[in-house]
């Protein structure tokens, strides 16, 4: 059975507070179900723990940034900005620290309150960033599918993955054919998601990946419940199924693509 690598989970999450618990969990997930887990933050001060934890597991590694429902609480994009900068330190910091990404970064219009403007800023100064110092990127895209698309057209030098993809099959061939990876999650296994199926569907398998975005979005027959990382498999035999492969040659691919996205050994 191939071990899976999930390219997206949070596990500085409050339903992931019992260290002790969690420390089990990933050890037991680590000794043969999974190879690789992103630990992807959602601000600067989590994004802090994310590169706390993966220290502590050698096949854990750290995305940070600043997600677009999270940029509320900073009153400056340059001084975030410059606070991010420091915290990616140089490439050979990076790679000691094992940071492998920038994300999750982004829009979310699913909120009526939304500010859009504020969003972007942060969207925009993030991608800039990113390709300012060669990082792939992870792109949240809630409900905001054609202004994601434009904000990573500008940027034509930045690479990574739309994580969790809710978008048209139309618009992941376009992604596909700039270079871009694309995520499934959870939701690829829920009866409701046609369309999610339809962009499984339309992705070639050289540049699928596969996650949880744990603790949530736990897959059918899980749904509710929190998720971690050794329940992506349900994920997998799902986009298996509609790829027409078998569950371990998907596994295996998405895995591969993991380490070629963010640029980690076999």
């Amino acid at each position: 059975m191939e071990a899976l690598f999930d390219s997206h989970a949070h596990y500085f999450d409050a339903r992931f507070a019992n260290a002790r618990d969690t420390d089990v969990l990933l050890a037991q997930l680590f000794s043969g179900e999974v190879c690789g887990i992103v630990n992807v933050g959602t601000d600067l001060a989590n994004s802090r723990v994310c590169i706390a934890q993966a220290a502590g597991y050698p096949h854990m590694y750290a995305a940070v940034g600043i997600h677009p429902t999270d940029c509320y609480q900073y009153g400056d994009v340059a001084a975030a900005m410059a606070e991010l900068k420091a915290l990616l330190g140089t490439p050979e910091s990076r790679a000691a620290r094992k940071i492998v990404a920038l994300g999750e970064i982004g829009f979310d219009y699913h909120y009526p309150d939304t500010d859009r403007e504020k969003q972007a800023a942060f969207f925009e100064a993030q991608l800039a960033l990113a390709e300012e110092q060669g990082l792939p990127v992870i792109i949240h895209d809630r409900d905001a599918h054609g202004d994601c698309f434009d904000a990573v057209c500008r940027h034509p030098l930045v690479r990574g993955v739309f994580h969790s993809y809710s978008g048209s099959a139309e618009m992941a061939r376009d992604l596909v054919r700039r270079g871009w990876y694309i995520s499934f999650s959870g939701v690829a296994t829920f009866k409701n998601a046609p369309r999610v199926r339809e962009a499984i569907a339309a992705v070639p398998s050289e540049r699928l990946l596969i996650e949880t975005d744990a603790p949530y979005l736990a897959p059918v027959p899980h749904r509710g419940e929190r998720n971690h990382s050794g329940l992506a498999r349900y994920t997998a035999e799902a986009v298996a199924a509609v790829k027409g492969m078998d569950t371990d040659a998907l596994i295996c691919a998405t895995r591969e693509n993991a380490r070629a996205l963010f640029c980690l050994p076999d």
